[in-house]
Formats: C-alpha cells, sequence, structure tokens
C-alpha cells in the first residue's frame, strides 16, 4: 500500500504498525471510527483488510487533507469529519472506535512546531474527555482499542471504568525484554462485564537489535510504502 505524508509535521510510527496489528486480531466488521487519524495508516491498513464501513476524524486539515488522499490512492472509500473529537455532531454509532491519540504528558518539554504539538501531547485530547466521548459513540456491545503513554495506565482504566468500557485485553509493549514499558495497547469494550486479560508482553528488538518475530510480522502484513511529499 502506497500512501503519502507531509515533508515536515507529525509521521506515523511503529507504534501505529502495532496497532493496527493489535486491533487485526479483533477481526473488525461493521461501523469503525478512527479517532486523531493522521495520514490514515491505521484506518487505511483496517479497511484494505476487513469489511469495514469506516469514518475518520482529525483537527488539523492537513492531516485530513493527506488522509483523504490516501484513501483515493488506494480506492478505498472513507466518511469524514474535520474537527475536534470532543465536539464531534453526528447520528451514527460505531462498532469500532480506534486510536492513537496524542498522549505524551503536558508537564514535559513541548515541540514548537503546532502540527506536532497538536498530534503530540494530550492536552489536544484530554484522557477523561476522550473516553466519555468514545462512550457516546460506541454500540452497545462496541470495542474501543487504542494505544496510550504505558505509565498513565491507572488513569486510563479508572475512566474507562467510571464510563463502562470495560479494559478487556491489554499488552504491554517493550523496545526490549529487558526495558521498561512506553506503550501500552488496550481492548475496551461497552458494557462487557469480563475481567481483565493481561497479554504477553510485545516485544520489538531482540539484544542484537533485530525485530524480534511479531513486530517483523507487523511490518510485513502492513506492506506500506510511504511517500513524502507535499499536496
Amino acid at each position: 500500500m502506497f500512501l503519502y505524508q507531509p515533508n515536515s509535521g507529525y509521521c506515523y510510527n511503529s507504534d501505529s504498525i502495532f496497532l493496527y496489528q493489535f486491533i487485526s486480531t479483533f477481526n473488525p466488521k461493521g461501523a469503525l471510527l478512527d479517532v486523531g487519524c493522521g495520514v490514515g495508516i491505521i484506518s487505511l491498513l483496517l479497511s484494505r483488510d476487513f469489511n469495514i464501513e469506516t469514518s475518520i476524524i482529525d483537527k488539523q486539515e492537513g492531516m485530513l487533507s493527506y488522509a483523504k488522499h490516501n484513501y483515493a490512492l488506494n480506492d478505498l472509500k472513507v466518511q469524514t469529519y474535520l474537527g475536534d473529537f470532543t465536539e464531534l455532531q453526528t447520528e451514527e454509532r460505531y462498532d469500532y472506535i480506534i486510536s492513537n491519540p496524542p498522549f505524551y504528558d503536558t508537564k514535559v518539554q513541548q515541540s514548537e512546531n503546532i502540527h506536532l504539538n497538536i498530534a503530540r501531547y494530550a492536552q489536544h485530547l484530554p484522557v477523561e474527555a476522550f473516553i466519555k466521548r468514545v462512550k457516546r459513540f460506541l454500540k452497545p456491545k462496541g470495542w474501543f482499542i487504542f494505544c496510550y503513554d504505558a505509565k498513565q495506565v491507572d488513569v486510563l482504566f479508572l475512566y474507562l471504568k467510571q464510563y463502562g468500557i470495560n479494559p478487556e485485553k491489554v499488552q504491554f509493549v517493550h523496545s526490549k525484554i529487558d526495558r521498561e514499558s512506553k506503550l501500552v495497547m488496550i481492548a475496551a469494550r461497552n458494557n462487557s462485564k469480563s475481567m481483565t486479560q493481561i497479554l504477553p508482553p510485545f516485544i520489538v528488538f531482540d539484544n542484537q537489535n533485530n525485530y524480534m518475530p511479531k513486530a517483523q510480522e507487523a511490518f510485513e502484513r502492513a506492506n506500506t510504502y510511504s511517500i513524502k511529499g507535499d499536496l
């Protein structure tokens, strides 16, 4: 799959590829919404691989333009929304809401590039407001599948439970087996009563800095070719 990304500003990284692989294990079908879609990488791959009706939303017009271009380039259909997800107005309800949202702590030194800042830092999509809005747009048994800063997992669980979206499957991502996790992937289900399953850790590199088999499998399955260029 070919897709365009901007010459400057935010570009997708391995987090998006690993999240795509994680979501794929749920064999998504029905209506799907990608929140903070960026250039569309995650939902593009899912739309290619699964029978879904895809919608995307991003608050940056430039990013949404890239996403729309990439959908057209790959002959895939999509419904698009420009704006802040916490202000989205639609009667649609979704079987899956997915996201690789901005989650960097607001107290760290922030990028002065406005496009990077919006894509990275949590003040642009505060976690409680985010989860509260997800609740509104999920179908009764819908899935919310996303990744986030692993250090904030306690806050995530607090708000997910508060709004009745039960974290069913959780997987921590580690760069190496002896490194602390900096990313967590969570699959939470609306109105679920199931106990939480902590999956085996996702290890990216071995001791020789080679990709571990599951990480390599994710890149091979994605099979993307990125093109840098201004639209």
